[in-house]
């Protein structure tokens, strides 16, 4: 029996997605819940997993073709031997199918599957349980299964398919100098759509100040072992940056805002996107009540974040919604620069690399680790 690799629903604002790379050829045989296509997003990129097994027989969107809701990727086509193994294969008992695994991606299944891992006990980072939350739980175990499994630490995930070079054309200059053509990421795209709306709908003032990091760098130094020790994670600036946002946000709620028409909504709750750089660009995935997170919770879940957002497993879900973002440019050197809003938000707050300078601090010359901060 045949079945088809079809585009699923992206988000409520994506309806079209790019085919990055295809895993498998024509021929190839494929099995439930294998990757066998990458699609980009305006967001995110997005894995699509066959529904069982057999080999596929047909490619119907090649790589960087265009593709909407529901199109038809390609055509699976399964056989008989395959049909009746999986009939008489027997139901694993320690695998039940529960509310926490329908939540779960069919990557992640697999993965958990191959480790004997019982999916339901999974913590899930967002609305699914992904490949690296399955990963990080097995990681973390310590005592190991009656039944014998690979080492955890020893375990190598399979190879994250990489997508396809963009297409790209030499030409010649008038002056016989070579240039090259390069079609931009549906990301790329986005981004440099968005920046430009951004900055034509919004009258956007950027005010800088100076932040004595004294206090922070002494309070890091004297707890960062315990912290880590105890939650497993470091102390960053993260934290202390979207405690003192938030702080801020509820003295003046008009920036934790947004305009609709002719009237001003305000955000009585605190959803704080965080700005990370990847390869293609940039994702802003969002702290969901981050007033009532902890200084360990911020920092373990933007951990998390720029991990799936480096092996391309983050949710669309993340990065839905956001009422205040901080961005940190500081991480590239940057010293000072004015962030562009990430609309329908109307602030966002820069961050930079911390320098020692000389300040005057009562009416002595001293040298102190200073942060220029733009707003």
């Amino acid at each position: 029996m045949s079945f088809n690799l079809v585009v699923p629903d992206l988000a409520e604002s994506v309806v079209e997605a790019t085919v990055s790379s295809w895993t498998k050829k024509v021929g190839d045989s494929v099995k439930a819940g294998e990757v066998v296509v990458v699609l980009e997003t305006d967001k995110v990129s997005l894995e699509v997993t066959a529904d069982g097994d057999g080999v596929l027989e047909s490619i119907l969107a090649p790589e960087g073709a265009d593709v909407a809701v529901g199109a038809i990727l390609g055509v699976v086509s399964g056989s008989a031997s395959i049909t009746t193994a999986q009939t008489v294969a027997p139901v694993s008992v320690s695998a039940p199918v529960t509310s926490e695994a329908q939540k779960a991606t069919p990557v992640a299944k697999r993965v958990a599957t191959e480790h004997s891992v019982d999916i339901s006990q999974v913590p899930s980072s967002g609305a699914k349980v992904t490949k690296s939350d399955v990963q990080n739980f097995i990681s973390n175990q310590t005592a190991p299964a009656p039944t014998p499994t690979p080492k955890p630490v020893q375990s190598t995930p399979a190879p994250k398919p990489q997508p396809a070079p963009l297409p790209s054309v030499l030409t010649m200059s008038g002056a016989g100098r070579k240039e090259e053509r390069v079609k931009m990421s549906r990301r790329r795209q986005t981004i440099a759509k968005r920046l430009i709306e951004a900055q034509s709908t919004a009258a956007m003032l950027t005010t800088f100040n100076e932040i004595d990091m004294s206090a922070v760098n002494a309070v890091r130094s004297r707890r960062k072992d315990a912290f880590k020790e105890k939650h497993g994670v470091g102390l960053g600036f993260n934290a202390f940056f979207v405690k003192a946002v938030i702080g801020a946000l509820k003295a003046f709620p008009q920036l934790n805002a947004e305009i609709q028409e002719n009237e001003i909504v305000y955000k009585h709750y605190f959803d704080i996107g965080i700005a990370i750089g990847v390869t293609d660009g940039l994702v802003v995935p969002v702290l969901r009540d981050a007033d009532r997170m902890s200084f360990a919770q911020i920092e373990n879940q933007v951990k998390d974040y720029a991990k799936q957002a480096q092996d391309g497993s983050l949710g669309i879900d993340a990065l839905m919604g956001g009422t205040f973002t901080i961005t940190n440019g500081g991480i590239f050197g940057s010293l000072m620069s004015t962030p562009i809003l990430n609309p329908p938000q109307v602030g966002i707050l820069g961050l930079h690399a911390i320098k020692d300078r000389p300040v005057v601090v009562n009416g002595e010359i001293v040298v102190r680790p200073m942060m220029y901060v733009a707003l």
